[in-house]
């Protein structure tokens, strides 16, 4: 499976318009290859590098029950429990609902936020509002297929 966006390619800087300095919406992904069987898919963003500073990894969206024919998300996901189809919206690290871009500390360097796309063998039974941690949980057992797509962003 291949996960990209028409906003960034693989390891370049995320636009200012999909981060907490600019308009602070999802950016569009697609992605391709889904294996036989995938009934949903699941992802998460989140940055790694916020340990450094927050003392654990910074979730920055929790997206699943995506429709297993879908082939991507639009731009700018609307941030409300329920969405495109059926698709729920869980508890980012602010904590809200839904998407928000990066905005590490000023000075901090280049933070790499990873998009981890999820094929499932379900449909999962997980309320809106659920966070990663309850995420990872449900998926456990139900994932064929993983993805990732890693963007920059550093504020100066």
């Amino acid at each position: 499976m291949k996960l990209s966006s028409a906003a960034f390619a693989a390891g370049q800087r995320i636009p200012q318009k999909y981060t907490g300095e600019g308009a602070d919406i999802s950016p569009p992904l697609s992605w391709e290859g889904a294996p036989a069987g995938t009934k949903s898919f699941a992802l998460i963003c989140d940055d790694p590098d916020a340990v450094r500073v927050a003392g654990k990894v910074w979730v920055h969206w929790v997206i699943w029950n995506i429709p297993g024919t879908a082939t991507g998300l639009p731009e700018n996901v609307e941030k409300k429990e329920v969405v495109l189809n059926g698709a729920r919206q869980g508890m980012n690290s602010w904590p809200r609902l839904g998407y928000n871009g990066p905005m590490p500390p000023p000075g901090h360097g280049v933070h790499h936020y990873h998009f981890k796309l999820y094929a499932l063998d379900a449909v999962l039974d997980l309320p809106p509002r659920a966070t990663k941690q309850q995420l990872e949980a449900a998926m456990k057992g139900h994932i064929l297929a993983e993805a990732e797509l890693i963007g920059t962003y550093e504020q100066k």
